[in-house]
């Protein structure tokens, strides 16, 4: 199979540059922007060699995996940018569950999968990470803010040795292809990214996200530097933070972090 978009992200006029192998869809995504591409349009392999997330921590794509990046150049602030990262998350879950069903049926059967979103950008298949998110932002000559979104979901093989336990579409008997995924990913997008509207459309996805939240209304505790904050995952504020009510009451926003559920003592974050 080839990447292709899918028929609402081709009917909506994106692009899409496919890579065999590639170092970083990001990172391509981003020089291209410096050079003038302002999108939209996407950069997709099945092999990437020198990715990363969160923090700089590495993200391989090996062989088989989907490593995808969106960039468009966009008149928006960056706290406004970071909010498409929600954006990306449903697209994402929408893409997953809706091929899962089908790869299900295809199958003669097998239980329906429950996929969910974590603060601030992962996507989950039980309490194992599926899919991450990156997004970057750049001020771009001419004007303008170039966003870079890469989603990098394990298809066919999950990293060792993660923060969260990782999993994969092959692991969990759902035999998609990336390519397949992609076309899925890429009209999805053009769905929530239609809602999110430059931001002026959060409010709707911040309701559907808290819908996908993975969670929500539990204990967590959340990681940042030295620091570790323990409290109830109490709901997203208008600025996408992640608002954790404290055992006194407190309601504290949360702006970065890793974030674990349960409490420290039990999850080892103390």
């Amino acid at each position: 199979m080839v990447f292709k978009l899918g028929p609402r992200a081709a009917s909506a006029g994106y692009r899409l540059f496919a890579f065999d192998r590639i170092g970083s869809t990001n990172a391509e995504a981003m020089a291209r922007a410096r050079a003038g591409e302002r999108g939209p349009a996407w950069f997709a392999t099945s092999e990437q060699t020198a990715g990363r997330g969160r923090r700089h921590r590495p993200w391989i794509a090996p062989r088989g995996n989907l490593a995808s990046s969106i960039i468009e150049v966009m008149d928006v602030s960056p706290s406004v940018a970071a909010t498409l990262g929600f954006a990306a998350g449903l697209a994402l879950e929408q893409a997953l569950r809706r091929l899962s069903v089908e790869a299900a049926m295809r199958s003669a059967g097998g239980d329906e999968l429950n996929f969910s979103l974590k603060w601030p950008n992962d996507v989950l298949a039980g309490r194992r990470k599926l899919a991450g998110i990156l997004l970057e932002a750049e001020a771009v000559a001419g004007g303008g803010l170039a966003v870079v979104v890469g989603i990098g979901t394990n298809v066919v093989a999950a990293p060792e040795g993660t923060p969260t336990p990782a999993t994969s579409l092959a692991a969990l008997g759902v035999q998609v292809g990336a390519e397949e995924l992609f076309a899925a990913l890429s009209d999805g997008w053009a769905e929530f990214r239609g809602i999110w509207d430059l931001g002026r459309g959060f409010a709707e996805i911040r309701k559907l996200w808290l819908d996908r939240a993975a969670g929500l209304g539990e204990a967590v505790s959340i990681k940042s530097g030295a620091s570790t904050i323990e409290g109830t995952f109490d709901t997203l504020d208008d600025q996408g933070c992640m608002i954790v009510r404290t055992a006194g009451g407190q309601r504290v926003p949360i702006t970065a972090g890793d974030v674990y559920f349960g409490s420290a003592a039990s999850t080892g974050t103390s």
